[in-house]
């Protein structure tokens, strides 16, 4: 039979035990480690304290104290592809993406339920409301500004929840098969506008320049000549069979001033008289002009003999 003494350290010995290991479950239930890029908001019995759980190993009371875990980090949430009418009446369908981070973990678990839910809803409506305020051009071309104010009209109500808005960006707009096609025709119209307007400003150039040539060769007859010769040596240098010699229009004024002449000149005294041509066969040459009437009086006065 043991002795009481010794029944006694063994109780206490179970005893301490049983604290030991209650002690040991309080540690692990109480113990709680919270990320360097998180805070923890904690409720003791569904009232919040005011005193955010920093990164790092941090106790709570098992069983009285629940601990969230908010992200504090930059969010990328895509924005569904929203449908809507511009203010040009065009049917267009246009997706975004939003950059956005908690800034007070208590608001973000108090003010809203879900802090990623309500920014995506607020997202979708705030497109669809820039998508019937724009033109289509904006949407196009002008999307800078389009959004600045997005993320306006988002962040506007997400700095009560303890969210803020850090950049909104339209990723794409999807415009209809024949609004693509009407834009195309633009597009070409406009390129075959400028090309011929480029078209008749170089041809208006050109007959500036080409007006001084003229003015300046009329002056120096010489340079229609030479001009004549590069002319003959330009054709002749792409080795062609048919060699085209341009006649200058001066030569045919000089023959023209020449053939109305009084008479001809001393270049024409050595120059042998053109011969008649002999009369066909069977053809009698007459004398049309003044020869008719003398035949006619000759005929008169051989009558009245």
């Amino acid at each position: 039979m043991r002795p009481p003494g010794a029944v006694v350290v063994e109780e206490l010995v179970a005893a301490g035990a049983a604290v030991a290991s209650a002690g040991a479950v309080y540690l692990l239930s109480a113990a709680r480690v919270v990320k360097q890029y998180e805070r923890g908001v904690v409720l003791r019995l569904g009232r919040l304290q005011r005193a955010v759980r920093g990164p790092g190993f941090t106790m709570i009371v098992p069983l009285v104290d629940r601990m969230r875990r908010v992200n504090m980090q930059i969010v990328t949430m895509p924005v569904p592809a929203q449908e809507g009418i511009t203010r040009d009446n065009v049917t267009v369908r246009v997706d975004a993406v939003v950059y956005f981070k908690v800034v007070d973990a208590a608001e973000a678990v108090m003010q809203v339920e879900d802090y990623r839910f309500a920014v995506s809803q607020m997202a979708q409506t705030s497109l669809r409301s820039i998508i019937g305020k724009s033109d289509l051009d904006d949407l196009l071309s002008n999307r800078e500004k389009l959004n600045q104010g997005l993320e306006l009209m988002i962040d506007s109500p997400a700095i009560g929840w303890g969210v803020q808005i850090d950049r909104v960006e339209i990723k794409d707009v999807s415009l209809p098969e024949t609004m693509k096609r009407s834009m195309a025709r633009q597009a070409e119209a406009d390129r075959e506008r400028r090309a011929r307007v480029i078209n008749a400003d170089a041809e208006l150039q050109a007959s500036k320049k080409l007006a001084e040539a003229a003015k300046q060769m009329s002056e120096q007859p010489a340079a229609l000549q030479l001009r004549l010769l590069q002319t003959v040596v330009a054709v002749a240098a792409e080795k062609n069979s048919t060699l085209v010699l341009p006649f200058p229009v001066e030569l045919l004024r000089f023959l023209e001033r020449a053939q109305a002449g009084p008479g001809p000149g001393p270049s024409d005294a050595g120059r042998p008289a053109p011969s008649a041509a002999p009369p066909e066969s069977g053809v009698e040459s007459s004398t049309i002009g003044p020869a008719a009437p003398s035949g006619t009086a000759e005929a008169s006065e051989s009558r009245q003999d």
